[in-house]
């Protein structure tokens, strides 16, 4: 099926519920005219259809070959690279001054959610790039800056970023990788690092891997690691890759999805490069301060995953929406003359509805958080920037929790939709749900965005973000009243407002819980945390959608009668308060059975 980028939806959210024009008029973006973003976005969408869709099920077909230690790029992936970064795509939110273009991070998100649906095995090795790039330009020397963010820009290298070895997944503390500081400065660097993405590949010059390593003074822990720039060729005085570094692809993964992106297992040090033994590398600003400079890269990387989750969301809905509209089979449930397509069918109707109301209810959380980023970048006040920044941080983890669990349900049930041929691999369903299995795990599994939510987003600053939402997500719930009540659709806005009241409430009656027994019972908090996030990306999202119920109700009072477009999305907002906000109530009921579930499990053969 043919990937269509959903421009509509996107230009909607960005202007009705992320704000851009108020974004446009911050400081710094006076050259950016909505005419600009219009114009990036159609550019986008060409792309991504005409060059990146069509790689998306040959890299799935056709992944990546791991021969002596060398990588080749599944058919088609180079030359697409190439185009890529001849349009300038990889330094879209990047600084103007290291050859950026500077443009809002809310216009970023919307382009590599299409770039991701197109193919989310290519996406991710700009993805990692940009990482690199963020955490260089925060805490890289300046001549750190110099010599590796334009060519990182500009697509001739790639990065990555090494966290993982066979003893140390999510618990970094266990960090082996050494490196032994030399008299010039650098450091030799020895180690296996696993599940590095696009860790080895022939689509660039060179890659610029971020490592975690350890010194050998180093404390024990995570206090002890630190973080290392290590290029595949090291660089010449003239900053071109000159002598292959002592880091060598072992092999690539075989995994469940994202065929197309070959994962690596590098070895550091094991003498196979042209420096002798021990990879040469650079430390990053400080000694045992990595795991703080790589929380940028990770940050920047858990937000874009979230994206990830959006996009292949999108794509599947797509597919299945197409091949309900296709399929004819079985009569009318109010009786017909023949078979009809199952678009018709009220059980395929809602499994339609649900995916497009997860997506669509992600796509607008995603885009509002980096409003808010952009917003705590540029505010010329700076209790606003700290202000924003506090609430971005706040839905970070909500963006990548919620929206990739959301993307595996709405692929599962996109293979629902096409019945028995979505089991079939020729049909192209089960790829997004192969391709979406990755998205919870990867970047910090959910029940870390789960903990990170809890302990350091909502119990650090006693649940002030938290309830400063829930006090706007008021004024929405009013605001649906208000509108209810001059409607031609009063039932509508009926729906919505009590349900997101009800939603709500259960928010509410969740951060109590958190707040009142982490501190004596952190078991009892931390056992809801997954509960706590799904029930903040579900409420997040039906704000949102409540919002776009709003918006559409004035364009439809404007004469957007003539553009199904606006009907449309009503009904999704509709669908969600009914069938998805009322999800919140079961998930602070399990939040709260923290305390109980505490107490039964003591003496249990999980204890």
């Amino acid at each position: 099926m043919i990937y269509q980028a959903p421009l509509q939806d996107i230009r909607f959210v960005l202007n009705e519920l992320a704000g851009l024009s108020d974004i446009l008029a911050l400081p710094g973006n006076e050259e950016i005219s909505t005419d600009l973003i219009d114009a990036v976005l159609e550019e986008n969408a060409r792309f991504v259809q005409e060059v990146i869709a069509p790689l998306n099920r040959a890299g799935d077909q056709r992944p990546p070959v791991w021969k002596d230690g060398a990588v080749t790029a599944s058919p088609g992936y180079a030359q697409a690279f190439a185009e890529f970064a001849q349009g300038g795509w990889q330094g879209l939110q990047h600084p103007q001054e290291w050859g950026g273009q500077g443009l809002p991070k809310v216009l970023a998100a919307a382009t590599s959610e299409n770039l991701n649906a197109a193919s989310l095995s290519f996406s991710l090795c700009p993805l990692l790039t940009d990482g690199v790039i963020e955490a260089l330009l925060t805490v890289g020397t300046p001549e750190q800056k110099q010599r590796y963010i334009a060519p990182m820009l500009e697509g001739r290298w790639t990065g990555t970023m090494n966290l993982t070895e066979p003893q140390a997944g999510s618990d970094l503390a266990q960090v082996a990788t050494r490196a032994v500081p030399q008299p010039d400065g650098s450091y030799r660097i020895a180690g296996q690092k696993i599940f590095i993405t696009y860790g080895e590949h022939d689509m660039a010059q060179n890659i610029v891997h971020l490592v975690l390593a350890r010194t050998p003074d180093a404390p024990p822990g995570v206090k002890g690691i630190s973080l290392f720039i290590v290029p595949k060729f090291v660089l010449n005085e003239a900053g071109e890759p000159a002598e292959r570094n002592d880091v060598w692809c072992a092999s690539i993964e075989h995994k469940l999805g994202i065929h197309g992106s070959p994962t690596a297992v590098l070895l550091y040090g094991s003498g196979k490069g042209e420096v002798g033994e021990g990879a040469i590398g650079y430390l990053v600003g400080q000694e045992n301060r990595g795991l703080e400079y790589m929380f940028i890269m990770m940050n920047a990387a858990r937000y874009a995953v979230g994206i990830q989750g959006i996009a292949v969301s999108e794509r599947a809905t797509q597919q299945a929406l197409a091949y309900a509209r296709e399929r004819i089979q079985g009569r009318d449930i109010e009786g017909s003359s023949a078979p009809v397509p199952i678009v018709r069918h009220p059980d395929v109707q809602r499994m339609l509805l649900t995916m497009r109301a997860l997506t669509e209810a992600s796509r607008a959380v995603a885009y509002a958080a980096a409003g808010e980023a952009d917003r705590a970048r540029l505010h010329p006040d700076a209790q606003a920037r700290a202000m924003h920044q506090a609430v971005y941080e706040y839905l970070v983890p909500v963006v990548k929790g919620y929206a990739t669990e959301s993307a595996v349900e709405v692929a599962s049930l996109g293979i629902q939709v096409h019945g028995g041929m979505g089991f079939i691999e020729e049909t192209g369903a089960a790829q997004h749900y192969r391709d979406a299995r990755i998205l919870p795990i990867y970047e910090g599994t959910t029940a870390i965005q789960a903990n990170d939510l809890v302990g350091r987003k909502t119990l650090r600053d006693g649940g002030a973000v938290a309830l400063g939402l829930a006090r706007e997500i008021d004024a929405t719930v009013a605001r649906l009243r208000q509108a209810g009540a001059g409607s031609d659709s009063p039932a509508v806005f009926a729906l919505v407002a009590d349900r997101l009241a009800e939603a709500l409430a259960a928010y509410r009656q969740a951060v109590a819980f958190i707040l009142e027994h982490a501190k004596e019972h952190p078991r009892a908090a931390f056992a809801g945390s997954v509960p706590y996030l799904m029930l903040a990306g579900t409420v997040m999202g039906g704000w949102q959608m409540g919002r776009a119920a709003l918006a559409c109700a004035a364009r439809l009072r404007e004469g957007g009668q003539a553009d199904p477009f606006y009907a449309d999305k009503l009904a999704t907002a509709a669908f969600h308060a009914g069938h998805i906000l009322p999800r919140a109530g079961a998930l602070a009921a399990a939040v709260a059975a923290g305390e109980a579930l505490e107490q039964a499990l003591v003496g249990s053969s999980l204890a």
